[in-house]
């Protein structure tokens, strides 16, 4: 981690890139500079796209009339895993996730289910603001990075 954090300081890119993603609440060091390193797609790709990559797009596991529930799986573990840690801080400390998270617990979904639909929300709002360069500005973010309130 240390030889990504001294990279990433000789790189001009990435320090922007690694400034603005931590304006946002929740999200340190630690997860900016891996999204940076491990992640070069964000801001360059879709919603949809960025989420397959990372592995936290829904998919259906559904085979003729049997319809099953949607899962996520594969894409990079490693991002996923400090996205992870990210969405357990930010569902306390970044008030749009904590109150997407408190609506989804009670529309009776599981915690688990909740905290994985917030990591799916905090990428989908850290790829518009790398892509649109503009800093974490509140609740309106969400909104004006054109992220629907009901992933």
């Amino acid at each position: 981690m240390r030889n990504i954090e001294q990279l990433s300081q000789t790189q001009a890119q990435w320090q922007s890139n690694i400034t603005l993603l931590k304006s946002v609440p929740g999200v340190g060091p630690v997860i900016a500079t891996t999204l940076v390193a491990v992640l070069p797609e964000l801001g360059r790709v879709s919603d949809k796209c960025i989420s397959a990559l990372v592995g936290v797009a829904p998919f259906n596991r559904d085979s003729g009339k049997f319809r099953g529930n949607r899962t996520i799986w594969g894409g990079r573990a490693n991002v996923r895993a400090v996205l992870f840690m990210g969405a357990l801080t930010a569902v306390r400390h970044n008030p749009t996730l904590k109150a997407f998270y408190d609506r989804l617990l009670g529309q009776g979904k599981a915690k688990k289910v909740a905290l994985i639909a917030c990591m799916h929300k905090l990428l989908r709002i850290l790829n518009a603001i790398i892509r649109d360069r503009k800093s974490w500005q509140g609740a309106t973010e969400p909104k004006a990075a054109g992220i629907a309130e009901s992933n």
